[in-house]
């Protein structure tokens, strides 16, 4: 070791104290400035979108807010997906390099339809990663102590207001905010198809449960419907002929208005069917009850219709467990699903109205999953369709 020394500290005989300085200060520059340029070159936007796999993701962050907008402030790839720390920043890029060996390598994501299989799994991880740093690269940016709330929108000043307080991390309440969100509904859907193929199966019994919307009508075999049974609505069996089945509707509606909307609880927006013609001319009222909060009077109407076969169960619990998934799995996407007591029966559906845009379901989803949301309200309890 004392040989070793002596050896880095003695007089070089063949290069001047000024060359070895030299030397040592080019050494250090390229020591520094090297990593420092690979870092900058492998973290801008062009770098990161240059593998053919990544235009479509490119070209959905180009329709973003974040790519362009009114204050002409830009978030690049770095800034969302790169930490700010040195450390974080040094680690980030580690694991960039699996990204690297699966495109060149494993070829598992080296091309638009290869990487749209796994963007589930790739999403997924990258919002645990931001979960667990507390959205740091969000917060370069956006800062809760900056925000002021009398600017904001009131819904969003109350729960920014909220979030602020336990120091949420911003991918909490924002997925899916300059990328495209993937189809997490594999489960939900095959658990609704499922539920249809069963349906003939488990359509015995005197009381059923719809899975879809299903149009009555005033006669059998009549081709024009008299109204509709909306999604996750109770019938009672009456008659059953062949393929069709006579079956008796009960609902509340306000006695002021046209009576052609049957909800399931006085008051609340539950809707239960639409009726008209014949099925709404021989309904019976058989109670009346007037709405505290309202000062409305509500009439409860039973009428009969004619429904044909299919998209019928006899027990709601499945449909409930569908809507549940449908429920987590759709509004996860985007943030934490809020509990579903957190509204009330009627304000669920402004609320739902709002979201479902941000969403790729259709009219039967929105409709069951607001029954099932209306039904587990703050002001309901988690009634169900006894009531």
């Amino acid at each position: 070791m004392s040989k070793l020394w002596r050896k880095l500290t003695r007089p070089s005989a063949k290069w001047s104290v000024l060359a070895l300085l030299g030397i040592g200060c080019i050494l250090g520059l390229a020591i520094i400035i090297v990593p420092h340029a690979g870092i900058k070159l492998t973290s801008n936007t062009e770098f990161c979108v240059s593998c053919h796999a990544m235009q479509p993701v490119y070209q959905e962050y180009q329709q973003s807010v974040h790519f362009k907008n009114a204050s002409g402030v830009r978030a690049e790839c770095r800034d969302c997906h790169i930490p700010p720390d040195i450390p974080g920043m040094l680690w980030r890029k580690l694991e960039a390099a699996n990204d690297l060996y699966q495109n060149f390598i494993a070829h598992s994501i080296d091309t638009p339809e290869k990487f749209e299989a796994k963007r589930a799994e790739l999403a997924k991880r990258e919002w645990k990663r931001m979960k667990d740093n507390n959205s740091v690269g969000c917060r370069s940016c956006h800062n809760y102590e900056a925000m002021e709330h009398s600017k904001q929108h009131p819904e969003a000043a109350k729960q920014m207001s909220i979030a602020a307080k336990d120091n949420q991390s911003c991918v909490d309440c924002h997925k899916g905010i300059a990328h495209q969100l993937p189809d997490m509904s594999s489960g939900f859907r095959k658990q609704f198809e499922d539920m249809r193929l069963q349906a003939n199966e488990n359509s015995d019994g005197n009381t059923l449960y719809t899975l879809d919307m299903k149009p009555i009508y005033a006669a059998k075999g009549d081709k024009e419907p008299a109204g509709s049974l909306l999604p996750a609505s109770e019938v009672k069996v009456l008659k059953r002929d062949g393929d069709w089945l006579e079956v008796q509707i009960v609902g509340w509606t306000e006695t002021e208005g046209r009576q052609r909307v049957l909800s399931l609880l006085p008051g609340k927006r539950i809707f239960v069917s639409s009726i008209r013609d014949e099925v709404q001319k021989h309904a019976q009222t058989l109670e009346k009850t007037t709405v505290a909060a309202t000062g409305a009077e509500w009439s409860k109407l039973q009428t009969t219709a004619w429904v044909q076969k299919g998209d019928l169960v006899n027990d709601i619990k499945p449909i409930w467990a569908y809507t549940s998934a449908l429920y987590t799995g759709t509004c996860n996407q985007c943030h934490g699903a809020p509990d579903i007591a957190h509204f009330d029966a009627n304000g669920w559906i402004g609320t739902l109205n709002g979201m479902v845009g941000f969403t790729s379901l259709d009219k039967r989803e929105e409709r069951t999953l607001l029954k099932y949301l209306q039904m587990n309200a703050s002001d309901t309890g988690g009634a169900d369709q006894k009531h």
